[in-house]
């Protein structure tokens, strides 16, 4: 696109109109910041010049296909002073979101007036940068310290009636954006000083502390929004100092690790849901589903499906049952409401969209039916011959199993082409992946359905094939694996968990397993027995622990113990002597690691794993496996992912750290293959 084609001109008498429209969503390419400086001489001798966007949105960020080659002119930086030094002001008419360059650009217009409902925001953060075109400078001077922090350093997003509070814009326009435009201009208020030319005072060493802190424990490693908070105190300095040097970070941040991590992240999420194996198919159009089981996982799936638009029946046992899953989804769409998530209007109408029954003939009209039982592979068949028998032919009949094999789940259905694994991560109306698992016999229309689906309900849908725990739990497998080797060998669960929180995980793998209960995994090793290769090195450490009733948070001890009400984990001297003990009934001496030693064979088995994954077929590439641990593990999404890691930190030294662990533990790994 060039410049003429993406920004146009015209004049309306004594009013200039500039529109952008550089679609999806207006992002200041290096052709729109080329239309934008030719405008603004365009406009000139206008008495006025308005600002808008066609399309969907208004300036909605940055070109991030540009980051990684070196910025072209005119820079935005520069454009923006354009607007704000022209003779002729601007107006900048804006609607759906503002945001990054965006925000950059109308804060270089004298005035701003929205639409009702446009957003704003500055989250150059979630790319690992900070605004690079005076965003960090120009809001204190505007909104203040305060919102300003909000913005840069959490990516806050903040509606028109805010930013109309704090005097961000200069008047909420309701009904038609270019009629407003066109009135606001008639009667112009007085030009306003230039915002890089207003003053606002840095936060002292008490506050700037404070926050500093706060963010600290927010990002979790994650530098960029300390970074922010850095700039936003050069708005304190003369403009003409304190832009440079935004200007000059914003850069060099382009080449961190992080961001590239992040943007690597953003685009991944937009890759995952478009697998081949769907290319050109259309979905089925879904309306109702079934869900059989509406225990926690059922009811938050019922919670997810009622948010996205669909009618839900939930199958219950009993009456009794019912009646509970009845009063759990219904408590789960009262918190929504509670939090201000959900009108009370829309949760009247989400529960007349939710049914409960204890009758499976009452899901015969049903799109796609699911199952949210036991973990059991009799009892999951037993519900889909009782749901064929009651559904269409063509219905789709979805598994939610986190480890079995959905072929033998299916057995013995009629139309197994209309079979899949639809994989929700608990709570499921919370978290944000999506399993798609794949038959042999599943047709394309409906995996496509599928994927369609996880879109509707906001989830990042990924493509599996069918092995152990699929993806993520196959992953999650080896990494518990790795960190058990490493009780018996040397660190104690404190430990690993420190080194996991230090690698920027929410938490470390023994905590996770107090989380989620120790019986869960207990329960897989002991489906896994009859066909675990007798070779490998198999701790019980964990099996123990479960032995004694140790299961985790709510029996309030598992590998830490915890007080009543409290789900902090407190070191437990009693299983730190289980593992030392059992190291020496077993003849192993013990060694000490290093925090750092512990994160790199934590990370490079999940990256050596997701290998594995990916050239079995059971993942179609890297991204499919870093989004599953992005979105359903909590991975650091500032490291893009265990497999992006990977590349960052050299395959050389992955190999490297997966040669000492297998040979430590000899028949236990298996070594990736370096790709083709």
């Amino acid at each position: 696109m060039t410049a003429s084609t993406v920004v146009n001109v015209t004049r309306e008498g004594d009013i200039a109109w500039v529109e952008i429209n550089n679609p999806p969503v207006n992002a200041t390419s290096t052709a729109v910041r080329a239309g934008l400086a030719q405008a603004v001489t365009q406009v000139q001798g206008a008495r006025v010049a308005i600002l808008t966007c066609a399309g969907r949105t208004f300036v909605a960020g940055g070109d991030m296909s540009e980051f990684d080659r070196p910025a072209e002119e005119p820079h935005l930086p520069d454009v923006v002073q354009m607007l704000e030094d022209s003779e002729t002001p601007f107006i900048a008419a804006m609607h759906d979101t503002v945001l990054g360059g965006g925000l950059e650009i109308a804060m270089g217009c004298a005035w701003r007036i929205a639409v009702e409902g446009t957003k704003f925001g500055l989250p150059e953060v979630n790319a690992g940068l900070i605004p690079g075109a005076g965003g960090t400078q120009r809001a204190p001077r505007l909104l203040g310290m305060s919102a300003a922090i909000d913005l840069a350093c959490s990516g806050k997003i903040i509606p028109a009636t805010q930013m109309l509070q704090l005097g961000g814009i200069d008047q909420i326009a309701s009904g038609d954006l270019t009629e407003a435009a066109r009135a606001f201009a008639t009667t112009l208020p007085q030009r306003p000083i230039k915002i890089r030319d207003r003053t606002v005072a840095a936060l002292d060493a008490e506050a700037y502390a404070a926050a500093e802190t706060a963010l600290k424990k927010r990002s979790k490693g994650q530098q960029s929004p300390l970074l922010n908070l850095e700039a936003l105190q050069w708005a304190a300095l003369p403009f003409a100092e304190g832009q440079p040097k935004e200007r000059a970070r914003h850069l060099e941040l382009r080449k961190s690790t992080e961001s590239q991590a992040l943007r690597y992240a953003f685009f991944a999420e937009r890759a995952v849901s478009k697998p081949k194996a769907i290319d050109g198919i259309a979905p089925r159009g879904l309306n109702h589903v079934a869900i059989v089981g509406g225990g926690l996982m059922g009811a938050g799936i019922a919670m997810a499906c009622l948010t996205g638009g669909l009618t839900v029946t939930v199958i219950e046992r009993n009456a009794e049952e019912a009646a509970s899953a009845q009063a759990r989804v219904a408590g789960l769409i009262e918190g929504g409401v509670k939090r201000g998530k959900i009108s009370p209007a829309k949760q009247a109408e989400m529960i007349q969209r939710l049914i409960t029954t204890d009758t499976y003939a009452d899901a015969a009209q049903v799109d796609l039916a699911l199952e949210a039982v036991f973990e059991d592979l009799d009892v999951k068949r037993t519900v889909f011959q009782q749901l064929a028998a009651v559904v269409s032919k063509d219905a789709i009949l979805a598994t939610n199993t986190s480890y079995l094999d959905p072929t033998l789940i299916f057995d013995g259905i009629p139309n197994l082409s209309r079979c899949v694994g639809l994989h929700f991560f608990s709570p499921a109306h919370v978290m944000k992946l999506l399993e798609i698992v794949k038959t042999p016999d599943t047709a394309p229309d409906v995996l496509a359905t599928g994927f369609a689906l996880g879109k509707r309900l906001r989830k990042v849908s990924v493509l599996s094939g069918i092995c152990d725990g699929f993806i993520g739990n196959r992953m999650l497998a080896a990494y518990r694996r790795e960190a058990e080797y490493l009780l018996a060998d040397g660190a104690l669960p404190h430990e690993v968990d420190a080194a996991a929180r230090g690698a920027g995980l929410p938490m470390g793998p023994f905590e996770l397993q107090d989380l989620t209960g120790l019986q869960i995994a207990w329960a897989n090793r002991k489906r896994q027995a009859a066909t675990r290769d007798p070779n490998e090195r198999y701790e019980r450490i964990a099996d123990t622990l479960c032995e004694m009733d140790r299961l985790g948070q709510r029996a309030g001890k598992g590998w830490y113990t915890y007080a009543e009400g409290n789900r902090t984990p407190q070191r437990d001297p009693e299983v730190d002597k289980l593992i030392l003990q059992y190291s020496a009934d077993r003849g192993i001496t013990r060694r000490a690691y290093s925090t750092q030693e512990i994160a790199d064979r934590l990370i490079a088995v999940l990256a050596n794993e997701g290998a594995r994954i990916v050239a079995e077929g059971i993942a179609e590439r890297a991204e499919d496996v870093d989004m599953v641990k992005l979105h359903g593990y909590g991975f650091p999404r500032w490291r893009g992912g265990p497999m992006h890691l990977a590349g960052q930190l050299g395959q050389e030294k992955i190999n490297g750290i997966m040669k000492l662990v297998s040979d430590e533990s000899p028949n236990s790994w298996v070594i990736a293959e370096p790709a083709a």
